[in-house]
């Protein structure tokens, strides 16, 4: 447990007083695994995954269940989730059981609060600080104990970044970043390791040793509480990541036990030496967007320094992954890697631990399958939300645009590309990206927030689209 903690059911002398009036007067309406949402293309769940990371049995489990309830798809989110759609309204007891005789039910009524983003590489290729992977599990296993921890929305967000920046730019609500390296190669071992906790999108932050990350990261939600604003996210009451920081510094929290160490995921720790990257083209190069804050693993080939372990990095396109690549996945994770996969926040798949020798035909056996294996690709950075026919507040069948786009492009986007049925932009992702906006006129609203330049990508996807609209009138 957590000293000198004030929790969401009652102040204690370190709590900060509440700040405003309730922002919201009703729960979120963040779908769960037990919480099933009323799409028009069926019922749809949505299944935490804390860090991305399954196991070989759990992504196979998750392929046959939406087999046997769903639409036959993995639909990967923007948080390294990852729902199913096409679901029957009555399967909710099946699919419970299934998902908790799998480990991925924990708690019943945590569930919709587990929501952990970390950066997918950490520990596999030397450039953090720290693998905070230790980090996800130990926070996991405190939110699901903390039974005011129930108050959060699921829309809430905890990220974990070991240094690069990575999961750092997505927004979360509460931020822990590796600052300086701990001498333990997990990332949990005591020392001089820092980190540096920042909620919110403020400035302000707080430097606390890394091994306390995620009991601090915990205290930060239960003081966001405390503050009784009723507000889902602290960007809802952007006032109160002061007060929480505040809070923060003021005290101390007791360090969760490190859990054992089963040693690097690579078996190569953090020697020093920069990642490289194979594509599916066989180019050798620095891993791309190695220095840009907010960008994800492109795909192709991470090789460990030392270079007998490597990563494979691919990306699902649109976000989608049919059982069969699913099932691709974990089993190239089961027979060459460690047995464990991890989901992007970039609706991508990391599977580590593979020999460095046989990772390329290996990337080249999953493009064959389907999936994204070269940042080249036009697919790579493309994305819509459900679209038509699956939600009623879409005004164009977006997928369908976005294929007949990616079907007119040799190459990728200069940036990333996100289609949007509706103004609600569901999914979209953080950071500089051509915001496309159906209008309900065959149309779209195309920009690039924060510039006056929607890029030539604009009038392609205008054409792209009425000419599929054409074809399928014809």
């Amino acid at each position: 447990m957590l000293a000198a903690m004030p929790t969401p059911r009652g102040r204690t002398s370190a709590s900060p007083a509440p700040v405003t009036a309730p922002v919201r007067g009703r729960d979120d309406a963040c779908p769960g695994a037990l919480r099933l949402h009323a799409a028009d293309d069926g019922a749809l769940a949505r299944v935490r995954v804390p860090g991305g990371a399954l196991t070989a049995a759990q992504a196979h489990l998750l392929a046959d269940t939406a087999d046997r309830l769903g639409d036959g798809a993995l639909h990967l989110t923007s948080r390294g989730n990852v729902q199913l759609r096409g679901l029957a309204a009555d399967c909710g007891a099946e699919l419970a059981a299934r998902l908790r005789e799998a480990g991925l039910l924990p708690s019943t009524t945590h569930e919709r609060v587990r929501n952990v983003v970390a950066t997918p590489l950490s520990g596999l290729d030397a450039r953090g600080h720290a693998d905070v992977q230790p980090w996800v599990r130990q926070l996991d296993r405190l939110l699901c104990a903390d039974p005011g921890a129930t108050g959060l929305s699921g829309r809430f967000l905890f990220a974990f970044d070991d240094g690069r920046g990575d999961v750092a730019a997505l927004g979360a609500d509460v931020t822990v970043t590796a600052a300086t390296p701990a001498p333990g190669a997990d990332g949990t071992a005591d020392g001089p390791g820092t980190a540096v906790v920042r909620v919110g999108i403020s400035g302000a932050e707080v430097t606390i040793p890394a091994a306390d990350a995620p009991g601090v990261a915990l205290h930060a939600a239960q003081t966001f509480l405390t503050l009784g604003t009723g507000a889902w996210r602290v960007a809802d009451a952007p006032h109160t990541a002061a007060a929480v920081t505040e809070a923060l510094r003021r005290t101390r929290v007791k360090r969760p036990s490190p859990e054992p160490s089963a040693g690097p995921a690579t078996g190569e720790g953090y020697d020093t030496g920069a990642p490289r990257v194979r594509d599916a083209a066989g180019a050798d190069r620095a891993a791309p967007g190695a220095h840009v804050e907010g960008a994800g693993p492109a795909p192709g080939v991470v090789v460990a320094p030392g270079g007998v372990h490597a990563s494979l990095c691919v990306t699902a396109p649109l976000g989608t992954l049919t059982s069969a690549q699913a099932r691709l996945l974990a089993g190239l994770a089961l027979t060459r890697g460690t047995g464990a996969l991890r989901v992007t926040p970039w609706r991508g798949v990391v599977v580590p631990g593979l020999a460095s020798v046989a990772a390329p035909s290996a990337l080249a056996e999953t493009g064959a399958g389907g999936l994204v294996t070269s940042a080249a690709s036009p697919w790579f950075g493309l994305g819509a939300c459900a679209g038509r026919p699956g939600c009623a507040a879409s005004l164009s069948d977006v997928r369908a645009d976005a294929l007949a786009a990616a079907a007119a492009h040799d190459s990728r986007p200069p940036l990333p590309v996100y289609l949007s049925g509706c103004t609600r932009r569901c999914g979209r992702p953080k950071g500089l990206h051509v915001d496309a906006v159906a209008t309900g006129d065959g149309r779209y609203e195309v920009s690039v927030p924060g510039t006056d330049d929607a890029g030539e990508f604009a009038a392609a996807l205008t054409t792209a689209a009425a000419a599929r609209t054409t074809t399928a009138g014809g």
